[in-house]
C-alpha cells in the first residue's frame, strides 16, 4: 500500500552557485557513502548528482509528511545498483522507498514513493 509520493525539483545553475558560495553545504546533503561517489565525478556531474540527491530527499521529506527539519537530509542514503538504478539504502521510514531521478541541461527532478 502507498502510505507517501513526494516530488521535488533543483535548478542546477543554483546549485552550483550554492556549491562555490559554500562548499560545507555538500556534507549537510550527503552521507559519507555518497560522498564517495560524489567524488570520483566531473564537475559538471558533480552538480547533477548533489542536486539530485538533494531533490530526493526533499522529496522524501514530503513523502514521509515531515519535511526537511525533522529529518535530516543525511538521514536518507541514497546510493546505485551496479547498472546505475538509484536506490534508497538508509532511511527512517521502514518500508520499501522507491526512486527515480532524472536530469536535463538545467534541472533534476526526483520523485519518491514511500509502500508499506
Amino acid at each position: 500500500m502507498i502510505v507517501g509520493i513526494g516530488i521535488d525539483i533543483v535548478e542546477l545553475d543554483r546549485m552550483k552557485e550554492v556549491i562555490e558560495k559554500n562548499p560545507k553545504f555538500i556534507d549537510r546533503v550527503l552521507t559519507e557513502k555518497e560522498r564517495q561517489l560524489f567524488d570520483q565525478l566531473g564537475e559538471k556531474r558533480k552538480v547533477e548528482f548533489l542536486g539530485g540527491r538533494f531533490a530526493c530527499k526533499e522529496a522524501f521529506s514530503k513523502a514521509f509528511g515531515t519535511g526537511i527539519g525533522k529529518v535530516k537530509l543525511t538521514d536518507v542514503e541514497i546510493l546505485k545498483e551496479g547498472n546505475g538504478r538509484p536506490v534508497v539504502v538508509d532511511s527512517p521510514f521502514e518500508g520499501h522507498v522507491h526512486v527515480s531521478i532524472s536530469h536535463t541541461d538545467q534541472t533534476a527532478v526526483a520523485q519518491i514513493i514511500l509502500e508499506k
